[in-house]
């Protein structure tokens, strides 16, 4: 678990890829530039899909883990 607290909270439980990151792309401009979104997913998918769109983008993932059966993660704000 994160020290990080995060400007925005999404819960994507149940929702099947790309729809994820979609979403987290879609938020990113709900935050300031430096804001963090956490991201809680249930498909696995989302592994690989949100820092593949993060690093595209030119955002950061502070965090990407699997806690039980949901993936988390933690998304930065670059630009």
């Amino acid at each position: 678990m994160s020290d990080i607290t995060p400007d925005l909270e999404l819960d994507l439980r149940g929702l099947l890829c790309p729809m994820p990151m979609v979403k987290v792309s879609q938020n990113i401009s709900k935050v300031e530039v430096g804001g963090v979104i956490r991201a809680v997913a249930t498909d696995a998918g989302a592994m690989a899909d949100i820092p593949a769109w993060a690093k595209s983008t030119g955002n950061e993932v502070l965090q990407a883990e699997k806690v039980d059966s949901e993936f988390v993660f933690l998304v930065k704000r670059v630009k």
